[in-house]
C-alpha cells in the first residue's frame, strides 16, 4: 500500500546501506552515517520527517508511529508520536549495539547483552525479564518482543493472546528473529524458517519448500524471506495481493523489510532502495 507515499522511494537514491519499513513510513541508512526518510507525515512529529540533527548513524528501526536511529557512539536518538514516552530515550540507553520500535514503546540491546525499553507498558512488552543476558538480537512487535541469545535461544514476553510469546518447544540453532503484529518469525542455522502466533491470513504458514534463507522480516499479517540467491519470497494477508507484487525481476536484494501494509529491500550493488 502506498496511500502515504511510503513507497515513493527519493529518485536517485543510492549508497544506501541499511533500510526499515514502519507502517506508513519508510527508513534508509547511507554509508554517510546519515538517515533518509519518506511516507507519512500526517500526525505530529512524523516519524518519516528525519530530523535535521541525526548524523553517524549506524542502526536504524521504524514502529508504526516512530522512528529509532543507533548513533556510532552507542546513543540512540528518537522521534516521531510520542503520547507514552517512546521517544524519551532514558539515560541509561549508553553502550547500545541494536535497537527495535514497537507500537507505543522501544527498546535497545547493549554491549553488555542486556535490554532496556521504555514507552507504553500496559500489555507487558516493556517487563524485561529478570537476569535475561547473552543477549545478541532483538525484535518487537506491536506487543510483544523477542531476544534472541548467543546460545541461540529464543526469549519472549509481551502480550500473548495469539501466543506469539510461546515459544516453540526445544527452538534452538537461532541465528534472526523477526517480529509481526501477533505473529513472530525465527530463523534458524540450516536456512529455513519457524512461525507463530496469529495467523488467520496464513502469515504462519511457512511455504513447505522455503529453504536457504538468509533474513526474514515480519508486517503486520505478512511474512517475507529473503534467500541466498538473493531472491525474496512472502506469503500471508492474502486479502491484499499488493503485498504479494514483488517486483518483476527482483534479484541481487541483500536486506528485507516488511512494514505495515508494504514491503523494502536493499539492492546491491550498487545499493539501491525498491
Amino acid at each position: 500500500q502506498n496511500g502515504y507515499g511510503q513507497c515513493n522511494v527519493p529518485a536517485g537514491f543510492t549508497d544506501v546501506v541499511a533500510i526499515a519499513a514502519g507502517e506508513y513510513q519508510s527508513l534508509a541508512l547511507r554509508s554517510d552515517g546519515t538517515v533518509v526518510g519518506w511516507g507519512s507525515d500526517w500526525w505530529e512529529g512524523a516519524p518519516g520527517i528525519v530530523p535535521t540533527d541525526i548524523s553517524n548513524i549506524v542502526a536504524i528501526s521504524a514502529g508504526p508511529r516512530h522512528s529509532l536511529a543507533l548513533r556510532a557512539d552507542g546513543t540512540v536518538a528518537a522521534w516521531g508520536d510520542n503520547p507514552y514516552g517512546q521517544c524519551n530515550v532514558p539515560g541509561d540507553a549508553a553502550d547500545v549495539i541494536a535497537l527495535a520500535a514497537g507500537y507505543n514503546h522501544s527498546l535497545a540491546l547493549k554491549t553488555d547483552g542486556t535490554v532496556i525499553m521504555w514507552g507504553l507498558n500496559d500489555l507487558g512488552q516493556c517487563n524485561v525479564p529478570e537476569n535475561l543476558s547473552e543477549v545478541e538480537a532483538i525484535a518487537s512487535g506491536y506487543f510483544h518482543t523477542l531476544a534472541l541469545k548467543t546460545d541461540g535461544t529464543v526469549v519472549a514476553w509481551g502480550y500473548n493472546y495469539y501466543g506469539q510469546c510461546n515459544v516453540p518447544e526445544n527452538l534452538t540453532d537461532i541465528v534472526a528473529v523477526a517480529t509481526g503484529y501477533g505473529h513472530s518469525l525465527a530463523l534458524k542455522a540450516d536456512g529455513t524458517v519457524v512461525a507463530w502466533g496469529y495467523n488467520s491470513y496464513g502469515q504462519c504458514d511457512v511455504p513447505a519448500d522455503l529453504t536457504d534463507v538468509t533474513a526474514i522480516s515480519a508486517g503486520y499479517y505478512h511474512s517475507l524471506a529473503l534467500k541466498a540467491d538473493g531472491t525474496v519470497v512472502v506469503w500471508g494477508s492474502p486479502y491484499n495481493n499488493d503485498l504479494y507484487n514483488i517486483p518483476a525481476g527482483l534479484k541481487d536484494v541483500v536486506a528485507i523489510s516488511a512494514g505495515g501494509y508494504h514491503n523494502l529491500a536493499l539492492v546491491g550493488p550498487p545499493k539501491e532502495v525498491v
